[in-house]
């Protein structure tokens, strides 16, 4: 397992390296500057903030000067928020994106294989239809459609909860966990009935109960466990995306996640902060993608021998 875990970790460096380049180079295509914002600045003065950063150099020794820095861990300062560097913002954002989308995830998780599973169980009955059909509306509804619905209505209408805001109590993450948890309820919940529709027409499960196992029993220790297996999968690019990613919940609630200082980034064209949100998300992908092969080795026994 730890060979594996080190083959891995090893094969991520040349898929970084490609997505620090191409991202370096693409973000400068964007037109525009960092400084354009910028009221009106004497020529010395806008040459002078191009030599601070660097900006005035050709364009191949910045990315050799940024790659340097980035093996280093220092993904440099950041253009618009003067008195921070972009290690510092990303740090500052994450705790809040990380408990916004963990939360999230996790309750989609819970709810999305118990409604699967019971979809599954009662395959083609009333009760399979009711849910896959609120699935397929919470798959095809956009969060930035969701949150300002669920916003109007338990926040202006009903006023039971907050419609804004992060530190001030519970009640405030209620309405964006929600919002950001919908749509991973409808896909993990689709994932689940697949899974387990074709699990339970496996030789084990007809073994088991052939041997006069308990339903429950059977369903809990067996069924459940190998029809999970696509969910794991898909667990891992969803939780980084969800928890990076969640931008339009972020807006919506005015909430300080990292979500917020990428769009302000890339608003602004402040380069060293699009450039390491950028690598950040990326290695938190490749991370979770590798916890994900190692539970999934746990689960199958048959994937952990290979």
């Amino acid at each position: 397992m730890l060979g594996f875990t080190l083959k891995r970790l090893l094969g991520a460096i040349p898929t970084l390296f490609i997505i620090v380049t191409l991202s370096f180079f693409l973000i400068r295509t964007a037109p525009g500057g960092p400084f354009d914002r910028e009221r009106s600045v004497p020529p010395e003065v806008a040459a002078n903030l191009n030599a601070v950063y660097h900006l005035d150099e050709p364009l191949w020794m910045q990315y050799g000067r940024y790659l340097g820095d980035v093996v280093q861990g220092d993904f440099g300062p950041s253009f618009q928020y003067r008195d921070f560097t972009v290690t510092e913002l990303i740090f500052r954002g994450f705790p809040v994106s990380l408990t916004l989308g963990g939360s999230a995830i996790f309750l989609a998780f819970l709810i999305g294989t118990t409604l699967g599973t019971l979809a599954a169980l009662k395959q083609n009955s009333k009760l399979d239809y009711a849910i896959m059909a609120t699935a397929m509306t919470g798959i095809t509804i956009p969060n930035f459609v969701m949150a300002p619905l669920l916003t109007l209505v338990f926040g202006v209408y009903l006023r039971w909860l907050p419609v804004g805001g992060w530190e001030q109590g519970f009640d405030q993450v209620i309405l964006p966990i929600i919002a950001l948890a919908l749509p991973q309820i409808a896909y993990i919940a689709r994932l689940t009935r697949g899974s387990m529709i074709e699990v339970l027409r496996s030789n084990f499960v007809r073994t088991a109960r052939a041997k006069g196992l308990p339903e429950r029993v059977m369903i809990t220790r067996h069924a459940l466990k190998a029809g999970i297996l696509p969910v794991v999968s898909y667990l891992g690019p969803a939780s980084a995306a969800v928890i990076t990613g969640s931008v339009v919940i972020e807006q919506i609630f005015s909430i300080p996640g990292i979500g917020r200082y990428f769009v302000q980034g890339a608003l602004n064209r402040d380069y060293t902060l699009v450039m390491g949100v950028v690598i950040f998300y990326g290695s938190l992908i490749i991370l979770f993608n590798l916890l994900v092969d190692l539970v999934y080795g746990l689960l199958d026994p048959k994937v952990r021998m290979q």
